[in-house]
């Protein structure tokens, strides 16, 4: 099987006010800032052996999510093992497409990824294991 599911690695949440949402996370569930991605306004704090990524919901017409109002933009599982070539040929043959596979960040550090929709369209990230970056579990 191409796919084992380990746990969770992050999971990305859309929030209206960063302020707010970090003294929640931090002050109330007593997470820790791990790191900022300034470019896109992306928080990444540590919630265990897991992340919670935070980034300001987007509020203008032009902004997809603007309707409907969605707060989660996507969930990241982290596999084992990462065979791209064998990934691929599983998702393709239950009609999954597959997005390019990206170095990205994660709660072990930085590894392979992929992104993929459940049938609800739901963003799921499939991630690899870190490369020797970042923290260890």
């Amino acid at each position: 099987m191409p796919v084992r599911i380990l746990g969770i690695d992050h999971v990305v949440l859309r929030v209206a006010d960063m302020e707010r949402a970090l003294r929640f996370y931090c002050d109330v569930l007593d997470c820790a800032e791990e790191r900022r991605v300034e470019r896109i306004g992306l928080v990444q704090l540590r919630a265990g052996r897991s992340l919670i990524d935070l980034i300001e919901a987007l509020r203008d017409a032009d902004d997809p999510l603007a309707e409907g109002a969605r707060n989660m933009d996507h969930f990241a599982l982290r596999i084992e093992p990462f065979d791209e070539a064998a990934l691929r040929v599983h998702l393709e043959a239950h009609g999954v497409e597959i997005g390019e596979t990206v170095e990205r960040y994660g709660a072990e550090g930085t590894g392979p990824s992929v992104y993929i929709r459940d049938p609800d369209g739901n963003t799921v990230e499939l991630k690899g294991p870190a490369k020797g970056q970042g923290r260890s579990p």
